[in-house]
């Protein structure tokens, strides 16, 4: 029997979710890519892995190779990691330091900040590519954030602190708790990388309710008992939730003496914030670690979630320094949550979702991410 979407979209206690088809259409899918992600800032990696003059990293984002690299100036930008001789790879490790970027085909070299420095054999045209801009290395519009680095591929984007505080604004209330984690301090300790077959949307609607913690999360309900009751962190405004009181620290085991944070407050001791930076970042905080995702969707019904955990370096440089038992908690947290995903996209094309399903009142603040999707897309009516 059809559900009356009439009913379920009204004032009434139920709400509907997105329709099948945006889980599975690759025609969607292309769509959200050229309006969501291509339009957005993108988390990709950590500015202390580029601190210094000539160190870089590379990454793939929205089909491109990326070079993110520090100046000489002490500037850091984002080029498309592509010779404008031939198109080759300029830089193929995924970190590095160099003086000069110079391509490994025909040793054309590009200067720190991307311009044309060298062409080899070429001294009939050698000054006409030089002196000319039109043959460096294409940048890509790079901000950092709290220490985090973000591209977008638009022509003239908003600047990252529109797209991000406008966030935590919503998430806090405020800006200056999330600041005290001082995330630009800290270290990834470890990093794990999940190949998920679900659509990108499922893991985001999955990561903002709790409704399903107490079936498939006994550590983190664990841990964080109030999370049993169905209600997260995520819709009500500065809402953390307490630890276990007979817990130490968030880990597998709940023993733990690493010391607080240390931007953190007293009243910042034994809570956990989750939240969601749309579209494609998980941010989670407790006393003395940061844990981050980063979701990179690959097809309509398949993503890559990249999970950071993220120290304090002086904690990190002790000889006893171990982060894997709390590490483990959320490994497991992540494990459970990206398998009920795919019990989900397993049957996102069947003719019970055709329409979409529903969302009970504990869920209805993931509604507010549909009409994001909806809207981006120019589908608000779909």
């Amino acid at each position: 029997m059809a559900m009356d979407q009439s009913v379920i979209n009204g004032k009434g206690k139920i709400r509907s979710t997105l329709k099948g088809e945006f889980y599975t259409s690759p025609a969607i899918f292309e769509l959200e890519k050229k309006e969501i992600f291509s339009k957005s800032w993108l988390f990709v990696g950590y500015e202390y892995e580029v601190a210094n003059p000539g160190q870089y990293i590379t990454t793939r984002v929205e089909g491109e190779n990326i070079l993110i690299v520090r100046g000489k100036d002490h500037v850091l930008r984002a080029f498309l990691n592509a010779c404008r001789h031939r198109g080759a790879t300029l830089c193929s490790e995924p970190s590095g330091k160099v003086g000069i970027i110079r391509c490994p085909y025909h040793s054309w070299s590009y200067g720190l900040d991307g311009s044309l420095r060298g062409v080899p054999k070429s001294s009939e045209c050698h000054e006409e590519l030089v002196n000319n801009d039109t043959y460096g290395l294409e940048e890509v519009h790079l901000q950092t954030w709290h220490g985090l680095i973000w591209l977008n591929f638009s022509e003239n984007p908003e600047s990252v602190e529109q797209q991000l505080d406008t966030q935590i604004m919503d998430r806090f209330g405020e800006l200056e708790t999330f600041a005290r984690y001082q995330i630009p301090t800290l270290r990834v300790a470890h990093s794990k990388e999940y190949d998920v077959k679900a659509n990108w949307k499922i893991i985001v609607e999955n990561f903002q309710e709790c409704y399903h913690c107490s079936a498939i999360h006994p550590e983190l309900t664990a841990a964080l008992p109030e999370f049993k009751s169905g209600i997260g962190t995520q819709n009500q405004v500065g809402l953390g939730a307490s630890f276990n009181e007979n817990l130490e620290a968030f880990s597998i085991s709940g023993k733990g003496n690493r010391p607080m944070l240390k931007g953190l407050l007293p009243e910042d001791d034994r809570l956990y914030f989750g939240m969601t930076m749309i579209p494609h970042v998980f941010i989670n905080l407790t006393p003395d670690h940061v844990i981050t995702h980063r979701i990179i969707p690959i097809s309509a019904e398949r993503s890559i979630v990249i999970c950071d955990w993220l120290f304090d370096p002086e904690e990190m440089a002790k000889p006893d320094f171990d982060p894997m038992d709390a590490v483990e908690l959320f490994h497991r947290v992540n494990e459970q949550d990206f398998e009920a995903c795919q019990w989900c996209q397993d049957n996102m094309g069947s003719k019970a979702y055709k329409n979409g399903g529903i969302l009970v009142p504990i869920e209805h603040h993931v509604s507010k991410f549909y009409d994001y999707v909806l809207e981006s897309v120019g589908m608000k009516d779909a």
